[in-house]
């Protein structure tokens, strides 16, 4: 039986069940982080057995990814503001933002993983890291749209720099990200660096 006729006969852990392991992978994940994280204690926070596990996901990497993908739920409408620092303040702020608390646990869990495990780092930056990604550049495409910001910019560079910028400094500063602080570095950071006009000195409508 080959590595693909094996896995399609496994039981498949689904529904509630499937919900409750994944929700028991974060928990442990959040408490420990990756390294530490294993099949032994997601079973046991499952209250599962690790046979249950291995029938539906190979390896830590695959099951952790999963448990991390499944927490965001579907991806949300980017906010349509009008204005660039309306669409980032909505869109960094509140649920699934750099203010949830929940989102940025799992994310601390994580953090060594990227380094260390291959598998697990692959898989997060594609399915996880990806759709944020490309969001973020949406938000500023759509304002070089609107005029907002000029033409140089490189939306790669600037669609990660909030994020960039509140992650350094709770994670190596320890400042907690407050909608406020977020808001101050939108305003005094990100729009100084891509507007073709100050906030104070965009031009009137001649009308």
């Amino acid at each position: 039986m080959t590595p693909a006729e094996a896995a399609a006969a496994r039981p498949r852990v689904e529904g509630e069940r499937e919900h409750e392991i994944l929700e028991a992978a974060l928990d442990v994940l959040a408490d420990v982080g990756y390294d530490r994280l294993t099949m032994d204690a997601v079973a046991s926070a499952a209250r599962a057995s690790k046979a249950t596990l291995y029938r539906r996901w190979d390896t830590k990497a695959s099951l952790v990814l999963e448990a991390v993908l499944a927490q965001k739920g579907p991806l949300a409408a980017l906010p349509d503001t009008g204005t660039l620092r309306g669409d980032l303040i909505a869109s960094h702020c509140g649920r699934g933002g750099l203010t949830d608390e929940r989102q940025i646990s799992i994310f601390s869990g994580v953090l060594t993983a990227l380094g260390r495990d291959t598998e697990f780092a692959e898989g997060f930056r594609a399915r996880f890291l990806g759709p944020k990604i490309e969001a973020a550049r949406e938000l500023f495409d759509r304002a070089r749209e609107r005029g907002e910001i000029r033409d140089d910019v490189d939306v790669d560079i600037v669609g990660s720099a909030l994020a960039g910028i509140v992650l350094h400094r709770e994670f190596v500063l320890g400042e907690v990200p407050t909608p406020e602080k977020i808001t101050a570095v939108i305003d005094q950071v990100i729009l100084p660096a891509v507007l073709r006009h100050s906030p104070d000195q965009t031009p009137k409508d001649p009308s």
